[in-house]
């Protein structure tokens, strides 16, 4: 995931639209608009929207309605296959939300509940599926720009009967500053965002304090932040700046060992194979 593009880093109608549509089922029924293919919607014409009938994620969920400012991520919405695609055409009005920032996120609708745990950047979302079956009592939020990705993580919980996971499509700073309440999160998820590596870069790295400080006030008392980079500069970042925050407490006296929790994914086992070193970083909320 460097960066889910990390990486990391969506509902247009009224809070109460996204009670109602957003409750947790087992399946979604069908919303392929007569005559359209799985293969259609898979390459769309150049310009043309990819769900066009509103039944996907949007292209720009926020549009004009919050601040230009540096992005962290880069939205890549090609080479969608068909299964990807059919996956969202389907289960996206119900397990899918665009990250709008126009309405509050009911999470306890959202989730039946459970308790949540934001994901930011969660590439093609096979460890995303991994940890969800392992904890079916916890909730799994990925926020994420990637359209095959999203479809492949949705189509990964349907296989698997994962009623605990939801994919938000957009901003996660839009996401957490407007959308989400003070305290509404069981721990917050960034595995392997981009490291932007270039020093001019560097101010697009999500890890900064100003992003930290926003999380920290949607963490409930307890809740876990844990993050993981194979880019060491960017580990000593994290370190910095997580420990600057007054709000978290560091579990370990530096970097943590690697949890069982979060799973070996294909991409750092790339890393591994060319040398990486692979850091991980576990903080608490403060009650």
């Amino acid at each position: 995931m460097s960066e889910n593009p990390a990486t990391p880093e969506t509902a247009a109608a009224a809070a109460a639209d996204v009670t109602a549509a957003h409750a947790p089922v087992t399946a979604a029924p069908p919303a392929r608009p007569l005559g359209a293919t799985a293969a259609s919607a898979a390459v769309p014409r150049r310009g043309a929207p990819m769900f066009p009938d509103g039944t996907g994620p949007a292209a720009d969920p926020a549009g004009s309605h919050h601040e230009r400012r540096i992005r962290s991520f880069q939205p890549r919405r090609s080479r969608v296959t068909a299964s990807q695609a059919e996956a969202l055409r389907r289960l996206w009005p119900t397990w899918g939300m665009d990250i709008d920032g126009l309405s509050r996120l009911d999470l306890d609708a959202f989730f039946g509940g459970l308790p949540v745990v934001l994901e930011i950047g969660f590439g093609m979302g096979e460890a995303t599926a991994q940890m969800a079956a392992a904890d079916p009592g916890t909730g799994i939020l990925g926020c994420d720009v990637h359209t095959p990705g999203q479809g492949n993580l949705l189509r990964l919980a349907e296989r698997n009967g994962l009623s605990n996971v939801r994919v938000a499509n957009g901003d996660a700073i839009i996401l957490l500053r407007e959308m989400l309440a003070p305290g509404s999160l069981a721990g917050l998820r960034v595995y392997f965002p981009d490291p932007w590596p270039k020093k001019r870069h560097h101010k697009r790295r999500l890890i900064q304090p100003e992003f930290v400080a926003l999380a920290a006030t949607r963490l409930a008392p307890g809740a876990l932040v844990h993050c993981a980079t194979d880019w060491e500069p960017y580990a000593e970042q994290m370190l910095e700046v997580l420990s600057a925050e007054p709000a978290l407490e560091n579990l370990h006296s530096g970097y943590a060992p690697r949890p069982e929790f979060r799973p070996l994914t294909r991409f750092e086992g790339q890393g591994l194979d060319k040398g990486h070193t692979v850091n991980d970083l576990l903080f608490r909320r403060r009650g």
